[in-house]
């Protein structure tokens, strides 16, 4: 009888939601050196080395180095020969985000759903054994070059994925505290936003939870609009952001100049301890994204009473917007990659289940003041 009812809420949940989903499985990026890449996130952001495919394991055309944080796993692939579609869309974008995989119960079911409401194939199921199991996996087309893999592992026990053996290596630094994808937001070009919109809501299930517009998220010079889509279970949302009419280039301008279109903006991880995650990033040689000190001056009677010192707060350059639910803590990295593109946000949730809106105009001015240095404003 207690199995029977630890069931239920599953069991309830799929009858309303068609395409469960029950996390991010994994996020790879396509780099140009992924052994460097790996390096990087190691030593700056604390990931730690678990596994890798390539020359070693049979692979001839490219090379990936997986790194782990909590639930956080990192793919990082680099093509081993030129005119290969990975470096092509390298050439094309720069380092940045390739594939965001779901995990879900059935990658068949998935797959088959999502095409039956239209989305476009990107890998039809297939089955990928080894001696420690097999995964199903499948793929569906999304914004840009972006693809959603879905992934089925309740037959695997093995480090990763079949192809991949484990990555051992002495140089493993402390992690940094960052536990799980958060949110992944996305930036598309003028008048495509609600494109997008529909897409999720159609071929995924997803419900639009919040929504802003020009007025929400503007300064003096830029501005953009922004539709938050959410699945059934809360646990995948992606933000969906488009330009708007301004009197110079916003940031999502600028990054699909810069990446060449559609594409993901930035990766947003979660910590229970934001302070000292920060503290940790910013002493490994992150650079955060600063607001003026002035900000600090009014933000007690903005938000009202909160759990941690103003200080540090201050000092580390974190910002923090209160709902109905409660309050967040949240900065932004400057961009992790050549081009003015990607960039990671560290979100630290006491209740709050929004995104910051009251963060948005001294944000936004902070990246006008960095497009400015880098005359792309």
């Amino acid at each position: 009888m207690e199995s029977m009812i630890s069931t239920l809420p599953k069991i309830e949940h799929n009858k309303t939601d068609f395409m469960p989903i029950n996390g991010t499985d994994y996020v790879e990026l396509y780099v140009s050196n992924a052994k460097q890449a790996a390096h990087f996130y190691r030593t700056a952001m604390g990931f730690k080395a678990l596994a890798y495919a390539g020359l070693e394991t049979g692979i001839r055309d490219y090379e990936s180095y997986v790194v782990i944080q909590d639930k956080i796993r990192l793919v990082l692939t680099s093509p081993l020969n030129s005119g290969t579609t990975i470096g092509q869309h390298i050439d094309k974008h720069g380092d940045g985000v390739k594939v965001t995989a779901l995990w879900v119960d059935n990658a068949t079911y998935a797959f088959k759903e999502a095409v039956k409401r239209g989305a476009k194939v990107y890998m039809e199921p297939r089955v990928e054994k080894d001696d420690f199991g097999k995964v199903v996996r499948s793929g569906i087309h999304s914004y840009g070059d972006v693809v959603h893999i879905f992934v089925e592992r309740k037959d695997y026990n093995g480090v990763f994925l079949p192809g991949y053996k484990k990555w051992e290596t002495q140089y493993n630094p402390e992690p940094v505290g960052l536990k799980f994808v958060d949110h992944m937001v996305g930036n598309v070009e003028l008048g495509q936003m609600d494109v997008w919109v529909k897409f999720y809501e159609k071929v995924m299930g997803f419900k639009q939870i919040m929504s802003f517009d020009d007025n929400d998220i503007s300064t003096e010079y830029t501005a953009l609009m922004s539709k938050v889509m959410s699945n059934g279970n809360g646990r995948i949302k992606f933000p969906i952001n488009e330009p708007a009419p301004g009197l110079k280039k916003s940031q999502v301008d600028e990054y699909l100049e810069f990446y060449e279109g559609a594409g993901v903006q930035h990766i947003a991880v979660a910590t229970d301890d934001i302070i000292d995650t920060v503290t940790r990033l910013r002493d490994r040689g992150i650079e955060f994204l600063r607001v003026p000190d002035t900000y600090y001056d009014v933000l007690l009677d903005r938000v009202g009473e909160i759990d941690e010192d103003l200080a540090p707060l201050r000092d580390l350059g974190i910002l923090v917007d209160r709902d109905d639910e409660g309050y967040l803590l949240q900065i932004f990295t400057k961009t992790v990659q050549a081009r003015p593109t990607m960039f990671f946000e560290i979100i630290q949730r006491k209740g709050a289940t929004s995104f910051g809106k009251g963060n948005f105009k001294a944000l936004f001015e902070a990246l006008e003041r960095e497009q400015e240095l880098r005359g792309t404003l």
